[in-house]
């Protein structure tokens, strides 16, 4: 994007400091359009004098009365926009802010063009101390009203606006014309998701100088715009929470394809988002929190193209391989669904590791299989998948010490969420192992947890991004699709028993699918390739077969199957 900057200012009655203030801005060489808002006699003189000795440099609005300092400011947005402009530098006409800083205003222009570039005052001892000490109610007002401490200071008349954005608010909203134009402005802004950059900027206030601030009429509106601002906070609050909770997906190298790159989607959370739902969990308990997934994930559905696109996919595939079968129709309502569950797992997972869960609610389908290998002290390899809710069991398991359960998971791109577990519960950590790759070093990892009647956790419908290449594919609802070769040979490493393990959300109860898969996994070289297809489409089988008892569980929202479309040919 090509950054095209003016400058606006703002100005009633400055006609001492206007002179000054140009002098220091005109050597940036930015076109400057001055907004005289119904100045008096005087001033209108002094600004037609410069007006013309500056011209073209130097454009001249004039307002035919006094409609405050927002009606001006606006009124130089809307002209530079018109002008072709793409950003405008707001700087006030009284000379209080340092001109020097304008270069770094627009370098910050440049790196982030669709951030508003805020002033943060640094004042000298010429500031007033009731002025300073005033701005900081304004300032936690904001801080409420947004939901954010990313605008540290909203009342600093030192800033930058890419014009789209501020032109199109002013023509949507009735925004104040005077002093609490500044602050509501910004929190608008905010709203409407902009970011915000800041940049500490020196203050001065001269001995004497003319201000325009009513003391009592302009804290009155300023009041009255907190009062607004709060109400629209607390009207948009479940999607304030969930900007929190699911932020915009990071910027994407130009040219990337993250489709079927599972690794290369950026986690979509916020600590501060999660915390705040976990906060939720222990103040208002689990049944209130889950009021909040609706609006949050409902902002998902609507900003998460990617995964609502991968939804349908997945759910068309599944109801072509089950023509017999009542399936979900593909389709908004089904990804909605989809997502909401896959919320809900969270929770469940977070509620697990606080507590919060019953053993009565968490009930094996056939628990024989997990009490003989418990019994004899044996360690194992357990398979499982994105589907359900893998947390559970090894939640519970560290809770009532009936197994050793360590998962053996790809978290580089679950970190924050993880983190919240980690604050949940002092176990969460150790019962946890990252693996970037499968291979001899992993191997040696796990094999003394093994030998310490360890159960590893793992899933077998996810390949780690440093192991792109090594898969194999298997019939899985109606397409050949791709899966990790790690698992089997983890488990032919390690000469261990394996396990299958899903945990489904049934009828408000977690129900437990714990079923052997085989004694021990072999590779024989020569045949390498059949085994690990073999294993690789029982594996596959048992997945598809849990997909249709439990449809909107089975949270893989990536291309699962982008290999069949030519993507990713790599070594088998």
């Amino acid at each position: 994007m090509t950054v095209r900057v003016a400058i606006v200012i703002p100005i009633y009655n400055h006609k001492d400091e206007i002179g000054t203030t140009l002098a220091r801005l005109m050597p940036h060489g930015l076109p400057i359009f001055v907004v005289d808002d119904g100045s008096d006699a005087a001033t209108q003189a002094v600004l037609a004098e410069l007006a013309g000795r500056c011209a073209p440099q130097v454009s001249l609005l004039r307002l035919a009365v006094n409609g405050g300092k927002g009606a001006a400011v606006m009124a130089g947005l809307n002209a530079a926009r018109k002008a072709g402009f793409t950003h405008a530098l707001q700087i006030d006409a009284d000379g209080q802010h340092d001109a020097a800083d304008v270069p770094r205003f627009l370098e910050a222009a440049r790196t982030a063009p669709d951030a508003v570039v805020l002033g943060r005052p640094v004042y000298d001892e010429s500031v007033p101390k009731a002025r300073l000490y005033g701005r900081y109610v304004t300032h936690v007002w904001v801080w409420i009203e947004t939901l954010s401490f990313a605008i540290p200071d909203s009342m600093c008349g030192f800033r930058l606006y890419p014009l789209d954005a501020a032109c199109d608010l002013i023509d949507a909203v009735a925004l104040p014309m005077r002093m609490d134009f500044d602050i509501e402005i910004l929190v608008r802004l905010s709203w409407r998701a902009l970011r915000f950059v800041t940049i500490p900027t020196r203050v001065t206030y001269a001995a004497g100088g003319l201000s325009h601030f009513d003391v009592v009429r302009d804290n009155v509106r300023i009041s009255k715009s907190h009062t607004r601002l709060v109400a629209g906070m607390l009207v948009r609050l479940p999607i304030l929470l969930a900007r929190k909770v699911l932020p915009r997906s990071g910027a994407r190298a130009p040219g990337s394809d993250s489709r079927g790159r599972w690794w290369r989607i950026a986690e979509r959370g916020s600590r501060t988002g999660m915390r705040l739902l976990a906060l939720s969990c222990r103040v208002f308990g689990m049944r209130a929190t889950r009021l909040w997934l609706h609006p949050i994930v409902a902002y998902f559905l609507l900003t998460g193209r990617t995964a609502r696109l991968e939804s349908r996919r997945y759910f068309t595939h599944l109801r072509e391989a089950s023509p017999a079968q009542t399936t979900p129709a593909p389709g908004w309502c089904s990804a909605y669904r989809h997502m909401l569950a896959f919320a809900e797992a969270g929770l469940d997972k977070l509620a697990a590791w606080t507590g919060k869960v019953r053993h009565a609610d968490v009930v094996f389908d056939d628990p024989s299989a997990f009490e003989a290998l418990v019994a004899s002290g044996k360690g194992a390899l357990v398979i499982g998948a994105h589907l359900g809710n893998l947390e559970m069991t090894r939640a519970l398991a560290v809770r009532g010490a009936h197994a050793k359960i360590t998962a053996v998971v790809y978290t580089e791109h679950a970190r924050r969420f993880n983190s919240v577990l980690a604050g949940a519960h002092r176990d969460f950590a150790s019962r946890m192992v990252e693996v970037a790759d499968f291979g001899p070093e992993t191997a040696m990892l796990m094999e003394q947890r093994i030998d310490a009647g360890e159960l590893l956790v793992i899933v077998g419908d996810r390949v780690p991004a440093h192991e792109a290449g090594r898969v194999v594919e298997a019939p899985f609802l109606g397409v050949v699709a791709p899966f990790a070769q790690g698992p089997y040979v983890l488990a032919h490493a390690l000469g261990c028993p394996v396990y299958l393990f899903f945990c489904l959300k049934e009828g408000g109860r977690h129900r437990l699918y714990f079923e052997p898969f085989a004694e021990r996994i072999a590779l024989p070289r020569r045949e390498r390739a059949a085994h690990l297809a073999a294993h690789a489409g029982r594996y596959a089988q048992r997945l598809e077969h849990y997909c249709r008892k439990a449809p909107f569980q089975w949270f893989n929202f990536f291309d699962f199957w982008a290999r069949q479309r030519g993507e990713g040919n790599g070594r088998r």
